[in-house]
């Protein structure tokens, strides 16, 4: 009698790889033996419905407009919401199929990610590409329900998922052009829900690139935390492709750099649009040092994001941070803009003329 350890190494033994002329890898499941509830638990799983929580990415964009315009809050929105936050799902869930089903061969070398039902040769094939493509249509199709914005940044969340997992691009397997792509989806997840309240406010850039930037951060940091755990440089590259050419020391190194240009957009974005949210930046860079340490620990929460939740010390002073953002977002402080009145003349563009002030009425205009 075979037991379910000896079934999951015949399921993983049997599942072979062969790359295909299209550029996508496909898993032979022949000779895989497993139940139709199997197939359907395994089905169900690829779709991560458990990283629906990444969802929250979105929340920025649906409070920073209604900051603006609160008049925009009622029951309609509530409802559009609802319906936005499905069509993400779908189209998140979609990307994480076509991962699942191309990233197999591979997780059958990580340590942990071998036991996923695609690497164990649970999932059919061809009905894994059906899944992939009817989420994806039935996303996107209720977002442009919502606006066009909304349901062309939909399919653009898409195609970054596609650019990432499938050949030729596959930007995963480059090396730090796969924590700009991934990351990327930040951006695009807050211009979803910025676009599910107010599909014609155009979103600030510097907000944008922040968010894009803090995201390449905590990517970063994961790769950082995979790589170190692995130990084995020739596994980790034979699981990852970019961990080749990664090192510890690399990945750090760019860790500080997307720390440092995410703040600064984030100062471009306070200074110009919230000076209010200075007050909250401490909390915002405590959040930050407390991720960076959770990398160096085994088995650290920082691979798997989803289940930081295990954190409480990080929650805590994420939730406090959260708090004091929005209530920060719609308050105003005129005795802060007084502290940080520019004490030197600044170059403020017009229409055909650079204005040089220093104070009203002090203005002193120079013309070409």
């Amino acid at each position: 009698m075979v037991g379910a350890g000896g079934r999951a190494k015949e399921r993983q033994a049997g599942a072979g790889e062969r790359p295909g002329d299209d550029g996508f890898s496909m898993i032979e499941t022949a000779g895989t033996k497993a139940t139709f509830a199997e197939r359907l638990r395994a089905h169900v799983a690829i779709a991560r419905l458990d990283h629906s929580i990444k969802n929250l990415f979105v929340l920025p964009g649906i409070i920073v407009p209604l900051s603006i315009y609160p008049k925009l809050l009622n029951a309609r929105l509530g409802v559009t919401l609802v319906w936005a936050l499905v069509s993400i799902t779908l189209v998140a869930c979609s990307n994480y199929v076509i991962n699942e089903v191309l990233d197999a061969p591979f997780d059958r070398l990580h340590p942990t990610k071998k036991n996923r039902p695609a690497a164990l040769g649970l999932v059919n094939i061809p009905l894994a590409y059906v899944q992939w493509i009817g989420m994806m249509l039935a996303g996107v199709a209720i977002g442009w329900k919502i606006s066009k914005p909304f349901a062309v940044t939909a399919l653009a969340l898409w195609l970054m998922g596609c650019a990432y997992n499938i050949r030729p691009l596959r930007t995963k397997d480059v090396p730090y052009l796969d924590v700009l792509t991934e990351s990327v989806n930040n951006p695009l997840r807050m211009l979803l829900g910025w676009y599910a309240v107010a599909a014609w406010l155009v979103p600030p850039l510097s907000l944008l690139m922040c968010y894009w930037m803090i995201g390449c951060y905590f990517m970063a940091l994961k790769r950082f935390s995979e790589l170190r755990e692995i130990g084995d440089h020739g596994v980790a590259g034979s699981y990852r492709a970019s961990f080749k050419r990664y090192t510890q020391e690399s990945l750090l190194e760019s860790v500080v750099f997307y720390a440092s240009t995410a703040m600064l957009f984030f100062g471009a974005f306070v200074i110009r649009y919230r000076i209010e949210l200075l007050l909250g930046f401490p909390l915002v860079a405590v959040v930050m040092a407390i991720y960076f340490k959770l990398a160096f620990e085994p088995h650290s929460a920082v691979q798997n994001p989803e289940k930081l939740y295990h954190e409480p010390r990080l929650m805590a002073w994420f939730a406090a941070t959260v708090v004091v953002m929005v209530l920060l977002l719609f308050v105003r402080l005129p005795w802060l803009e007084k502290i940080f009145m520019p004490t030197i003349p600044v170059v403020q563009p017009t229409s055909g003329a650079a204005a040089v002030s220093l104070a009203a009425p002090l203005r002193v205009e120079v013309r070409g």
